[in-house]
């Protein structure tokens, strides 16, 4: 059975940090990547990355604020989130990316697998 359980989520200040999670289990992914939802709003993009972790992709609104990285060997992903700001509340999730090729799919229904979320709010 193929689980994704993301992890790390809280109630953090404005100009503050988190650390997400993601723990894969059942098998590996060649690509995954990270999507956030806020209350009466689409499903969006935040940031992707290859199996190496040489290429990564990231949605305008969170670039050089977060840094997606992977750990393979415990086939685990993660999303470091610095200077957070209140419009980065949302619930947040993994997803993992099974069709062939290299490139970084940037929309929801490209992605196969996906974990329950994680709340993230910022407060200001």
């Amino acid at each position: 059975q193929v689980q994704l359980v993301e992890s790390g989520g809280g109630l953090v200040q404005a100009g503050g940090s988190l650390r997400l999670s993601c723990a894969a289990s059942g098998r590996t992914f060649s690509r995954m990547g990270w999507f956030r939802q806020a209350p009466g709003k689409e499903r969006e993009f935040v940031g992707a990355i290859s199996w190496s972790g040489g290429n990564t992709n990231y949605s305008d609104s969170v670039k050089d604020r977060f840094t997606i990285s992977r750990d393979n060997a415990k086939n685990t992903l993660y999303l470091q989130m610095n200077s957070l700001k209140p419009e980065d509340t949302a619930v947040y999730y993994c997803a993992g990316q099974i069709t062939t090729g290299l490139r970084l799919a940037v929309r929801p229904g490209e992605y196969s697998y996906w974990g329950q979320g994680t709340q993230v709010t910022v407060s200001s």
